[in-house]
């Protein structure tokens, strides 16, 4: 089943896993989703948003880490 989320009141904020340097890629998060983790890039603020739950969170920092996302 999928489900889909209403994001359209997020508070973003922007990863601390995220580059300090113009250009470094940019993510956002919001916290205010319990048990997902709404994630967009910060540069395109209507890009599409992805949703991730919260055993998929660790896997996807670990691939934009190391270049496989």
């Amino acid at each position: 089943m999928r489900v889909t989320q209403d994001v359209s009141t997020a508070r973003w904020r922007k990863s601390s896993y995220s580059g300090n340097q113009q250009g470094d890629a940019c993510v956002e998060v919001c916290d205010d989703f319990p048990g997902s983790i709404p994630v967009r890039d910060s540069k395109i603020t209507t890009s599409p948003i992805l949703i991730l739950n919260k055993t998929a969170w660790q896997p996807f920092i670990n691939g934009v880490k190391n270049g496989t996302l």
